[in-house]
Parts: C-alpha cells; structure tokens; sequence
C-alpha cells in the first residue's frame, strides 16, 4: 500500500521579499518519497493537494517544488500560525496526507 501520511520536522521560514509568507521545506527524503509514489497527480506548478495537521490546525492546502532546494514548499497560513503560535524559524512537527 502506497504512504499517504508522512510526519514531518521542519523549521519555519519566512519568505524574503515583502510578503509575509511562512513556509516548512519538507526534508528532502519525504520529498523524494512523496515524489515517488504521487508525481503522476501532480497538478499546476507541479503542485500536489495535502491535508495538513499542526496540533489542533487542520486545513487542506497543497504543496509546491522548489527547484532551488529539491524540496517541497508548504505554505503555513496566518491563521495556523496564530492558533498555534508559530513563529518564523520556530521547528515543528505537522501531520501532512497527500490527497488524491
């Protein structure tokens, strides 16, 4: 049975520029794995539609590659952050299940 569920460590960061966007790179192992069993479903961008768990936070959102680090980008929205007070470089563990 193909791995639809990963548990991710990653630190936060904030995306240089003038948004404000936070993002966890996926490590490059999940990544690859990820890419392995779901690259046919990729969708624009390459981007691929996850459910994501931080503590009590649940949303669907999707993940992008980045071609700079070789990983998948997730974006973790303003509300996230709030409810489960993130902050930029803090390091997490999130719940993340590719969809399909």
């Amino acid at each position: 049975m193909i791995q639809r569920i990963f548990t991710v460590t990653a630190k936060v960061w904030l995306y240089p520029g003038k948004t404000a966007w936070h993002f966890v790179s996926i490590p490059i192992e999940t990544t690859k794995e990820i890419d392995f069993y779901f690259a046919h479903e990729k969708r624009g961008w390459g981007s691929l539609p996850v459910r994501v768990t931080i503590g009590e936070s649940i949303w669907k959102t999707s993940i992008f590659p980045d071609k700079k680090t070789g990983t998948f980008l997730l974006p973790i929205k303003a509300a996230v952050r709030k409810a489960e007070n993130i902050q930029d470089t803090d390091a997490i563990t999130l719940i993340l299940e590719v969809l399909h």
